[in-house]
């Protein structure tokens, strides 16, 4: 399966109006796929619609649409013009996203969040072959749907997905899984659970200095903010990090947030968040493509850096 090497937009920074000279320049640069996200920044589809209209070379992709924050109609709308707008370069990701994104900042109850992935995923493909929907899934129900423009070819659909219940479930009835938060000595662990032939798409933090010092202050802070969510600690333990990050869950669980950071072993922040000179996070980069990663993703993490150098930097080796 061939490999492709990606970048997380938007860009910190930019707007989405001066987006359109950045894409050129990702395209010249090597980049092959844009992948959006949406959390508390922009939606997932509006820079990926940009990004179709300005530039052709690049394939697109979000990483990952919550699957309990749209209707299931909007979302195959949705979908369905992405589609339409890039024929063939669109890759869409579904996920559960997380107990804050869902029921703290949309005021909707996270409930039963395998059960509700898998049954929009469901509903999301015969929707996309323009089947008219009338059906009580177990989380919702639909009566009478019917997309008024169906898409010609149904995009890639991937799964977000940390755990062997979503991972079994992206091999079984997706095109593949998207992957966020591990290091490349994890990825086989995943990939088995996913299966062969499958797209594995993941999200790689990029932290674009040698100063060692400052990348893993920077990092802890970002290991401690996420994988204290439950959903990553459980994704953790049973990648086998049990008894290094306890301490740091300890910590976070008594509310000394410093302590949580101090107690993050050096090797567990170098897996899992890439750092060093260009050359060094390119070689890391390369180390997921070796795992079984098909479609790395960079996320460069803002901390003053020049945000072109960066890019320019960390393009593919041609």
């Amino acid at each position: 399966m061939t490999t492709s090497y990606g970048i997380t937009i938007p860009f910190d920074g930019i707007t989405l109006q001066e987006h359109k000279e950045w894409f050129h320049l990702l395209a010249d640069l090597g980049y092959r796929d844009v992948w959006s996200a949406e959390v508390d920044g922009t939606d997932g589809f509006t820079p990926l619609a940009l990004a179709a209209a300005w530039e052709p070379r690049l394939d697109l992709g979000v990483a990952v649409t919550p699957a309990f924050t749209r209707g299931p109609g909007l979302l195959a709308m949705s979908i369905a013009s992405i589609a339409e707008a890039a024929p063939g370069r669109f890759s869409m990701g579904l996920g559960s996203s997380s107990f804050p994104v869902v029921e703290r900042w949309n005021g909707i109850p996270y409930e039963k969040p395998y059960a509700k992935t898998r049954d929009v995923l469901r509903f999301v493909k015969r929707a996309l072959d323009g089947e008219k929907i009338d059906e009580v899934f177990e989380t919702f129900e639909v009566h009478g749907f019917k997309l008024a423009r169906p898409v010609a070819v149904r995009p890639e659909i991937l799964l977000g997905a940390l755990r062997p219940g979503m991972l079994r479930l992206a091999g079984r009835e997706a095109d593949g899984a998207i992957l966020n938060w591990l290091g490349a000595n994890d990825v086989a662990q995943c990939r088995n659970e996913v299966g062969e032939g499958k797209t594995i798409a993941a999200r790689i933090f990029v932290i674009p200095t040698t100063d060692k010092d400052t990348a893993r202050f920077i990092a802890r802070r970002m290991i401690s903010s996420y994988l204290t969510v439950e959903g990553y600690a459980e994704f953790h333990r049973w990648l086998g990090r049990t008894e290094v990050l306890q301490p740091m869950w300890d910590a976070w669980a008594a509310g000394d947030r410093k302590k949580a950071n101090e107690v993050i072993p050096d090797h567990v922040v170098d897996e899992l968040i890439i750092h060093g000179s260009y050359d060094e996070c390119r070689d890391h980069v390369q180390r997921y493509l070796d795992a079984g990663v098909t479609r790395a993703t960079l996320a460069i993490v803002p901390f003053g850096i020049d945000l072109r150098e960066a890019v320019e930097g960390l393009a593919p080796r041609s």
